[in-house]
């Protein structure tokens, strides 16, 4: 193998580059629970998941729970208030809309990538459509 590298077609320096190449391991995990290091992926992947785990919890705190149930009763009257007749939409209006997406924004809750909704028919944005203007008329807006 060493007679056939070249310089000439380069396989010379590509063997050299490959051979001097040292992996370089990832650094060690500190965190201000743990008194020494993570090394191994597996124990850092753990610490992320407990650091992660305590850091997202459920919030029990009255003041936030009012605050929500306000928010939910004002969305309600809001909701049941008699509403002006709505300006209903068209596929070229939502095919424009979702043209300004962008694709590199992650995924809603529906996990549907803005790259796919680009390359939906004009058949699926025209039922879109009729699905939109259901919604607007019944204001019956599903939950998640």
């Amino acid at each position: 193998m060493l007679e056939s590298l070249d310089p000439e077609d380069k396989s010379l320096w590509k063997m050299t580059k490959r051979v001097m190449r040292i992996p370089t391991p990832s650094p060690p995990l500190v965190t201000p629970e743990h008194q020494g290091d993570y090394l191994l992926d597996c124990e850092k992947a753990e610490a992320l998941a407990d650091r992660l785990e305590a850091q997202f919890q459920l919030i029990n705190d009255p003041l936030v729970s009012a605050a929500i149930e306000m928010i939910k009763e004002v969305m309600q009257a809001y909701f049941l208030a008699p509403a002006s007749k709505a300006k209903l939409t068209n596929p070229t209006e939502v095919q424009d809309a979702i043209w300004g997406l962008k694709v590199s924004n992650a995924p809603g809750p529906d996990s549907i990538l803005n790259r796919a909704l680009k390359h939906l028919p004009l058949s699926v944005v025209s039922l879109l459509v009729i699905l939109f203007k259901a919604i607007s008329q019944t204001q019956y807006f599903p939950t998640a």
